[in-house]
């Protein structure tokens, strides 16, 4: 069991690190897991890889707190009227939330529709490497086209609704193909329609959570919820990590995007997705 522990805290560092870069927090949980094995059934561990996330979305409410809780009196700069009610209604803060639900529908509506046959036909380690490859060469691309132009939208409340729509399909190409890394599509996406690089992070990050609670609630559905003490353990356990872990690299690629682009995570993806192509194309060699 201690092993087990060992081997769920290094698989909830790697989710608290990748899944905010844009590097792919799947792709790099399953090929961790060829390496770090759970001793737990196969339905458990592909639980597992999507519901430790939680922990990870956890750490942008932390964070993001009083950008994201709409109600309050205190700093409401836009109340929704005069009575005690309305002063209590942060309005820029609802419609933000209701850009975030526009941006999640391509993604939950594939995603109750596919999520089964994604899981049987896309989640292995071929996909993820082909994945790292293509959207490592479409980051190196889109942002040497992007150098030395100036972002149109440079905060939340200029996105309009069109726009976060036209985000969330990027981030359904993520949903279909594991390793291409939901960050990495929603922050091409928005760069290349003329988001800035921070507001494309930050809107990310807000993304995230209803598309990992919805996630994370269809996979605890499908497994059911009749945990044995060893499986709440290392699924805590691994949220517990990837929190902690997450509260650092949000603020470290928070303060990394204003003064850089995203080439250097481009690079690594193809030199991994490289890497992996030859590992398992050995492997099935050998076999």
């Amino acid at each position: 069991m201690i092993w087990e522990i060992i081997k769920t805290i290094i698989l909830g560092i790697v989710e608290g690190v990748t899944e905010w870069l844009p590097i792919s927090s799947t792709g790099h949980l399953i090929l961790v897991g060829e390496f770090l094995n759970l001793n737990k059934s196969d339905e458990f561990k592909e639980m597992f890889d999507v519901v430790i996330q939680l922990g990870a979305i956890m750490a942008v409410v932390v964070i993001f707190w009083k950008k994201l809780w709409p109600f309050g009196r205190k700093n409401n700069a836009h109340p929704l009227n005069k009575t005690p009610f309305g002063k209590m209604i942060k309005t820029d803060i609802f419609m933000m939330w209701f850009k975030v639900l526009v941006a999640c529908l391509p993604a939950a509506v594939i995603g109750l529709v596919l999520d089964d046959w994604i899981d049987e036909h896309l989640y292995n380690p071929w996909t993820v490497a082909i994945a790292l490859i293509v959207f490592g060469i479409a980051f190196i691309i889109i942002e040497n086209w992007n150098k030395g132009r100036k972002p149109k939208i440079n905060t939340i409340a200029e996105l309009g609704f069109n726009t976060a729509f036209i985000i969330g399909v990027f981030q359904l190409i993520a949903a279909i193909f594991p390793g291409t890394s939901r960050s990495g599509a929603t922050i091409v996406g928005a760069l290349l329609i003329g988001v800035s690089r921070t507001v494309a992070a930050e809107f990310t990050f807000y993304l995230a959570i209803p598309v990992m609670f919805g996630a994370s609630l269809l996979k605890l559905v499908k497994f059911g919820f009749n945990f044995s003490g060893s499986e709440l353990a290392v699924l805590l356990t691994g949220m517990v990590v990837a929190f902690l872990v997450s509260i650092v690299v949000i603020k470290f690629l928070m303060d990394y995007i204003k003064k850089h682009d995203f080439k250097v995570f481009g690079w690594y993806r193809i030199v991994l997705g490289i890497l992996v192509l030859i590992y398992f194309g050995a492997k099935a060699l050998i076999k």
